[in-house]
Formats: C-alpha cells, sequence, structure tokens
C-alpha cells in the first residue's frame, strides 16, 4: 500500500483520522494546513505541525484554502460522513463542491452507517486506482471535524483501519505494483 498516499488537512475528526491510521500503518501522507498549524485542538503555531511533520502551511490562516489545495493536489477526495447530510458541514460541503465542481475530480461519498459503506468504498478505491495507474495514488481525505460530529474520529479511524487492508483495495494494488506489472506504470 506504499503506493497509496493519504492526503488530509489534519483538523479534528476524519481528517485526523485519517493521518492517524495512516502513520500506523506506515503509510506516506501529506497534506495542506492553514497557516500556523491550526485545528480546532492546535489553535497556536506550530499547530499540527509539531505533530504531523509532513503536513505543509498554506499561506493563509483561512481553511478553505487548505481544503481547495488538497482537493487540487490529489487524484481522487473520499468524504466520509456519520450521517446522510452533507448538510451538517459547511467544510464537508466545500470539499466536495472543490472536488466536483472546481477541480473536477472524483469524489466518493460515504456514510459510516451504512451496512455497505466498507465495501463500496474498496471498490471505487480499487477501480481508483486501476484506471489511475500511477506511482503513487493520493487520496484527499476529508469529512466533518470531531465538534461538528462528535465521536466520528473513533469511526472513522475503524473505518480507514478496515478500507486500508480491505482484500480488494490490498489485491489490486498488490497486482498493480508487482515487479512483473510495474514497467506498464513508467
Amino acid at each position: 500500500m506504499e503506493h497509496l498516499c493519504i492526503v488530509s488537512g489534519g483538523q479534528t475528526g476524519v481528517d485526523r483520522a485519517a493521518l492517524d491510521v495512516a502513520i500506523d500503518k506506515g503509510l506516506p501522507y501529506s497534506g495542506w494546513c492553514p497557516k500556523g498549524g491550526w485545528a480546532e485542538d492546535f489553535s497556536a503555531s506550530p499547530g499540527l505541525l509539531a505533530k504531523y511533520g509532513d503536513l505543509r502551511q498554506t499561506v493563509t490562516a483561512v481553511p478553505e484554502q487548505r481544503t481547495a489545495w488538497n482537493v487540487r493536489d490529489s487524484h481522487a477526495t473520499l468524504i466520509v460522513l456519520d450521517g446522510p447530510s452533507l448538510e451538517m458541514s459547511k467544510g464537508t460541503l466545500f470539499t466536495r463542491n472543490c472536488a466536483e465542481l472546481v477541480f473536477l475530480r472524483p469524489c466518493h461519498v460515504t456514510n459510516l452507517k451504512s451496512d455497505n459503506a466498507l465495501n463500496l468504498a474498496a471498490h471505487w478505491l480499487a477501480n481508483l486506482l486501476e484506471a489511475f495507474r500511477v506511482d503513487r495514488f493520493s487520496l484527499n481525505i476529508a469529512g466533518p471535524r470531531e465538534s461538528e460530529s462528535p465521536g466520528i474520529y473513533k469511526s472513522a479511524f475503524l473505518f480507514f483501519d478496515q478500507l486500508l487492508t480491505e482484500p480488494h483495495v490490498l489485491a489490486y494494488t498488490e497486482k498493480l505494483y508487482s515487479p512483473e506489472s510495474v514497467f506498464r506504470l513508467r
């Protein structure tokens, strides 16, 4: 799975869960955070940057710039919710609009309360990996912050931990990046 790079802005909740799972699994991660490393729980500089050294600061402290740049610099965006509505989070809705309307990136929205959320997300990701066939696929992960959706960090962490060990995704990345197939990528 080292060919998958997790992109996140590091806000509490879904973003932070994505970064922590990436670190736990030894996956590369990157992303933009607001100037000063601002997040709900890191209000003073260096903020997130003290814990997540592979994040980069945007030129302003405006969170929307971080969101837009993370979408722009990724191949696709996975949005994770714990309910059916994007309206619960202005930032999450902004992320989807950036992906679908501004940067024209593939975007999948999954509801953690759906019985088939893991299977649908795994198939979506495996299909993207096959379609893009790049040395390193950058997946932006977004969703509500913890204050907007209490408990989302824990649910999202478990979901990402399962997604990144899902047989569909693992089998595909092993096939795609096997020594026999690597020559096709260059």
